[in-house]
């Protein structure tokens, strides 16, 4: 698709990615990055390093090194980071900057109006740990997030993409995003072709859970839930895939992991690079997150055909057609996670029932090309206002 808009004396429109880590944007972001440069953009990206580089450079994208954190919070490291980051807008000249993840969505916004960046997209994929909970030292956090959000969102010439409409009324009622700036686009989409319904495994009855190794997953809770099953018969195999994050003061640690393998309750799988392998062994598909933006495992999960136990909180929630294609429970209780599976488990009718209609809810809302067509859309939306200009 030729693109619509121009660039700066005629060379094509300029737009960088701006991300903490450049392995996210590889799996949450590259088809979008992908049409863009498809469609006539100058593609860069800007991240802190990583093996995802040589990827991202071997299509044609440009990429900028910047000293960042994913997780500091010392002043003078970050100090150092958005002066770096302000440095490389200045330098590169985008014509429009493509922000994602927390960090980069309040840096990218700062330095984007510092530089003077024509336009600006702020992806929130989640409002992030802090807004799980509003006392102590995460209601500290959030008040200082939000007072940062109303800086990096206050572009004149700019939209928000939220996966969901909670993460949005929030931030709407907080003064951070104006009437009309919000775009709702549900989650980064799925290739249907690759996530696709396939035949029901052999054995007992699993449930399969993928996601990083985060207490704000819900992962003990899918550990007790486990216990509890195994203590009561129910003859259910519980599997869980995913690695550690170290970095991210949520993370599971080492020992609870190993204890966790030794205990045998739950197969722990560690990191896999194949979901759709991985769920085309399970039965049931849960993920008891206590809050997600849209979360892309259960959008593949059903893709995939299969039945999901989730929480009813923001962002899951919004992933599920509740009691159609999955069932809803309580965030942070093991026992009603473990009492859902058991309902799905018993009853194969329910389950087959739910994941057909699972997949029919993909088919509709979650295929990558409309996800795509609505992130170029936003683009298109944006550079012919700076461009008349």
């Amino acid at each position: 698709m030729a693109s619509s808009v121009a660039g700066q004396a005629g060379r094509p429109p300029r737009l960088l990615f701006f991300i903490t880590n450049p392995a996210f944007l590889v799996s949450h972001r590259l088809p979008v990055a992908i049409a863009a440069r498809d469609a006539g953009y100058e593609v860069h990206v800007a991240s802190m390093g990583g093996p995802a580089v040589a990827e991202l450079e071997a299509l044609g994208f440009i990429h900028h090194t910047l000293p960042l954190s994913r997780t500091s919070m010392r002043p003078w490291t970050e100090a150092r980071s958005l002066w770096a980051i302000w440095r490389l807008f200045l330098r590169v000249r985008p014509d429009l900057v493509h922000a994602v993840t927390l960090k980069s969505v309040l840096y990218g916004g700062i330095a984007s109006r510092l530089a003077g960046v024509p336009a600006y997209v702020a992806a929130i994929s989640g409002l992030g740990y802090v807004f799980i909970q509003g006392s102590g030292a995460r209601g500290v956090l959030k008040r200082l997030a939000l007072v940062l959000y109303r800086l990096a969102l206050g572009h004149r010439n700019s939209r928000v993409i939220f996966q969901n409409e909670s993460d949005r009324d929030v931030l709407v009622r907080a003064g951070a995003v104006r009437p009309g700036q919000a775009v709702l686009v549900r989650g980064s989409g799925v290739d249907l072709n690759r996530f696709a319904p396939a035949p029901w495994p052999d054995g007992p009855v699993t449930v399969a859970m993928a996601s990083r190794l985060l207490r704000d997953k819900g992962v003990r809770e899918f550990v007790e839930a486990a216990r509890l099953s195994v203590r009561r018969g129910d003859g259910v195999r519980w599997r869980l895939a995913g690695s550690l994050d170290l970095e991210n003061p949520a993370s599971v640690q080492p020992d609870e992991l190993r204890a966790w393998k030794a205990e045998g309750v739950v197969d722990c799988v560690g990191e896999c690079a194949d979901v759709a392998a991985f769920y085309a062994q399970a039965h049931i598909v849960a993920l008891p997150s206590y809050r997600e933006g849209l979360p892309k495992s259960l959008i593949e999960a059903a893709a995939c055909g299969r039945a999901v136990v989730t929480t009813d909180v923001p962002g899951c929630r919004d992933v599920i057609e509740p009691d159609v294609s999955g069932l809803l429970v309580p965030a942070r209780d093991a026992q009603a996670l473990a009492d859902a599976v058991a309902r799905l488990a018993d009853d194969a009718d329910l389950r087959e029932r739910m994941g057909a209609a699972g997949r029919a809810l993909a088919e509709r809302d979650f295929g990558l090309e409309g996800i795509v067509r609505a992130h170029l859309g936003v683009y298109a939306d944006l550079l012919p206002a700076r461009l008349d200009a």
